[in-house]
């Protein structure tokens, strides 16, 4: 039974290649693939399936009734594989399995996989090279549209360190608060839906320049302690949880806790489907806002220039976003979230989906925001990055009474 691993990077046509995959449109070098059942285990595929549940109010994969809008990630890709499995197809395109996965719930995957892997073919799209799994001999790269077969030797990880740029992080506009320490602090913070414990006693301190990165198993509740951060989470009333020297409830706004924050997940990417520069982008940074609805003064595009030339992006600041790769669009999106010089910097996930050149550009983007500035970040990942430096790792460890904090020197 073959196996394929395709590597792909962040200027493949992945959509169209599956798309074609699907319809037969197949490479001469994997025509045996041709006239099969074929499936596909992808974001993409879980998204139609939510729908139709949410439309038609019947349960399709889960066998517990449980509605797959309401698992979490991992358990909704827990269940997209069996049913796909259950189907008893020839073969299986798995799109980046392993993005957003535990290395718990990887581990788990791959048992699966290789337990089938003698009935059922995979067909593996890998943007990271140490996620191709280890029972695929046949390989392959996708280099925008065109397919060639190689040897694993050829997509041998070329990542190193970036010396990201010689250019300085420009400095502050203004100071949006003159804040002491601590920025962020929970004391004794333990959360619960109904029966299910999802956090237990959370000590924890961010102070200004501090750097850490957020770890934890799918369902840990690291989603929760970034919303209980950002104000979205009515759990955080009642709790001693300090925001910027002021107690969680004692009067300020939502507004005025996102404004000191600076903040970026991939989800994000998707509010800006209009006409946008990358120069636009950048500048509505500063003003918190989806678009560039003001003229921008001289002083707003002159720091603009030169976040254009840390980035390296003078020749494309006329370009539109929507238009740009996910390496670029990513790192545009980092430094949105930077210009105004938060008090923290949140990045949730932002390496997902991206290959591994793109990852090690907007890492070295992150550890020099880290170096020549006094901003706070929060690193949230479940892979543990190649060349990231943060000073300290928060990770949360599952227990039945809810996850337990533990902080470790990086």
């Amino acid at each position: 039974m073959n196996h394929w691993v395709i590597y792909i990077d962040n200027n493949s046509a992945k959509k169209n290649f599956i798309e074609d995959f699907q319809k037969g449109k197949i490479p001469n070098e994997l025509i045996e693939y041709q006239h099969k059942k074929g499936l596909l285990y992808s974001i993409f595929t879980l998204v139609k399936l939510i729908d139709e549940e949410d439309k038609h109010d019947h349960k399709i994969i889960s066998s517990e009734q449980q509605a797959l809008e309401t698992m979490s990630s991992g358990e909704q890709k827990k269940a997209l594989l069996h049913y796909l499995l259950n189907e008893k197809p020839d073969f299986i395109i798995l799109d980046n399995p392993f993005d957003n996965l535990d290395v718990t719930f990887q581990e788990e995957f791959k048992s699966i996989l290789q337990k089938h892997s003698s009935h059922i073919s995979f067909v593996q799209i890998a943007s990271r090279k140490a996620d191709a799994l280890s029972f695929i001999k046949h390989f392959g790269r996708l280099t925008y549209d065109t397919f060639t077969v190689i040897q694993d030797s050829a997509f041998e990880k070329k990542t190193k360190k970036h010396a990201y740029s010689s250019v300085s992080i420009p400095q502050p506009l203004e100071n949006i608060a003159s804040l002491n320490n601590p920025l962020i602090h929970f004391k004794n913070v333990s959360v619960s839906y109904g029966d299910k414990k999802i956090l237990n006693n959370i000590n924890w301190t961010i102070n200004k320049g501090d750097f850490w990165q957020l770890a934890g198993a799918n369902g840990s509740g690291k989603s929760t302690i970034l919303s209980m951060i950002t104000g979205d989470n009515p759990k955080a009333f009642g709790q001693e949880i300090y925001l910027f020297g002021n107690l969680k409830g004692s009067g300020e706004t939502v507004w005025d806790i996102k404004k000191k924050i600076g903040y970026y997940s991939p989800a994000m990417t998707n509010k800006f489907k209009g006409r946008h520069t990358v120069e636009h982008m950048l500048i509505s940074g500063l003003t918190d806002s989806v678009g560039l609805y003001t003229i921008p003064t001289d002083i707003q595009k002159r720091v603009i220039k030169q976040w254009l030339s840390v980035l390296n992006f003078h020749n494309i600041k006329d370009s539109y976003f929507n238009k740009l790769s996910t390496g670029k669009q990513r790192l545009v999106m980092t430094a949105r979230a930077m210009v105004k010089h938060p008090p923290i910097l949140i990045l949730d996930e932002p390496t997902t989906g991206m290959d591994d050149e793109s990852s090690a550009l907007l890492v070295s983007l992150v550890n020099k925001i880290a170096q020549e500035t006094n901003t706070a970040i929060l690193f949230v990942s479940h892979r543990k990055e190649p060349y990231l430096e943060p000073k300290s790792i928060y990770t949360l460890e599952k227990s039945p009474s809810g996850s337990i904090g533990d902080i470790t020197t990086a």
